[in-house]
């Protein structure tokens, strides 16, 4: 749609109002303040009472914003600090909480048109506006879809094909390589299908396969670096985790699978761009997962609900990397959210896993906004704030109270339409 046209009046926006529009990594536009009284824009709508959760770690309570005809927010503060014009068709959102859409940084999405267009739709039911698919992706539909964008599904990123050692059996998708041109030329050719950022594999599996060497994934970061490329990292041993950080990794897709120590938590401060995305495994705790019944065929529902038991086994493994992530939570490392397989409703059994491992609901909402569109490079995502693309959720109860209320979903709005999820 058009962009807000400029009207004969203009407000000068106040510092904590200016102070919302500074969350991306490059300036949002000024958005267009109207006084009170004004004939509204053509499209704008205002939404009013709601408590919003900013996405950068803020709250403000009795909320207004604006959202114009350019599917952006407008205005957005207290009721007490906006005028709003006149006419103005108004949402009333009292007693109702908004949050920012939430993006899932670590996905692993269908490679066809069709089934990767359901993923996209069935991730915005569940509020998610946009997921990145991180290094098992190919053929042409991955590539021709990372920059569309189709009403009422979450936006698609991809890092293309990943590399890795030669894991025959598994998969065949990532570059298998065993020298370090092999995977420089990688690098180049997925630099030049427009990739989101690059993915390395340092793992043997349990023993299975030997692990991709430093020299072969050295070569592979600093080749993407040249191309101005980031890289992601599946790790899973702590000597591991720490030579990629010397070489230069961006951020880790998963936590490390052993207790860290205060080296690799020093490392990792020394860089404050870096970004850890948990992806935590399974609880292994009996849970109830009613919730989803609305979206569920009943005996795919029974059949989850059956699987959901007490096992100690993972409760164990569990524990290991989240003592790890409440630790680097507590340090300042950077955490953002990703859930690693295709499970739609998976960013918010993977935020109330974040908070059971110690970290507090305001800390996880940042992670699963602001912080995962940050390392997508989403700059017009991630918070409520002006200038940036109305994709929000309306909440029937506040997750800052209990995370599992990013559940109770009224309404999703992406891009500025509020989808039917009746038909998702």
């Amino acid at each position: 749609m058009a962009r807000i046209a400029t009207l004969r009046s203009r407000l000068v926006w106040t510092l904590a109002l200016a102070a919302l529009a500074a969350c991306s990594e490059q300036p949002s536009p000024a958005p267009e303040a109207v006084a009170a009284g004004d004939t509204p824009p053509s499209g704008m709508t205002v939404f009013q009472g709601a408590r919003i959760i900013v996405g950068d770690g803020t709250v403000i309570e009795n909320a207004v914003f604006t959202v114009g005809a350019d599917n952006r927010f407008g205005l957005v503060g207290t009721a007490a600090a906006v005028q709003l014009p006149s006419g103005a068709p108004v949402v009333d959102l009292s007693g109702l909480t908004v949050m920012p859409a939430i993006v899932d940084s670590h996905t692993h999405l269908s490679r066809d048109r069709a089934g990767l267009t359901a993923d996209l739709k069935h991730r915005a039911y569940f509020g998610v506006s946009a997921a990145m698919s991180l290094g098992q992706d190919n053929g042409p539909d991955v590539y021709a879809m990372r920059r569309e964008i189709i009403p009422g599904h979450a936006l698609y990123r991809t890092a293309g094909r990943g590399f890795t050692a030669p894991e025959p059996g598994r998969s065949d998708v990532p570059y298998w390589i065993t020298t370090a041109e092999e995977g420089r030329a990688g690098v180049r050719e997925q630099a030049a299908l427009g990739v989101d950022i690059i993915k390395v594999w340092v793992d043997d599996r349990l023993g299975q396969y030997p692990k991709l060497a430093p020299e072969l994934y050295g070569a592979v970061i600093e080749e993407a670096h040249a191309a101005g490329l980031r890289t992601i990292a599946h790790e899973y041993y702590l000597a591991d985790a720490k030579e990629l950080v010397r070489r230069g990794i961006d951020a880790f897709a998963h936590g490390v699978r052993e207790p860290i120590d205060d080296e690799f938590v020093a490392m990792l401060k020394e860089r404050p761009s870096f970004v850890v995305v948990p992806n935590m495994p399974d609880r292994g705790v009996a849970t109830d997962l009613g919730w989803l019944s609305p979206a569920l065929p009943a005996d795919e529902l029974a059949q989850l609900q059956a699987a959901a038991v007490d096992r100690p086994q993972a409760q164990a493994f569990f524990g290991i990397q989240a003592r790890n992530l409440d630790r680097l939570a507590r340090e300042g490392v950077k955490i953002a959210l990703g859930t690693d397989g295709n499970v739609p409703w998976g960013p918010h059994l993977e935020m109330a896993d974040m908070v059971a491992s110690g970290m507090t609901p305001a800390q996880v909402l940042v992670a699963a906004t602001r912080n995962a569109a940050e390392l997508m490079r989403l700059t017009d995502a991630g918070t409520i704030a002006p200038g940036k693309s109305a994709s929000f959720i309306v909440l029937e109860a506040n997750p800052l109270d209990d995370i599992t209320n990013t559940r109770r979903i009224r309404d999703v709005y992406l891009r500025g339409e509020r989808i039917d999820r009746s038909a998702y």
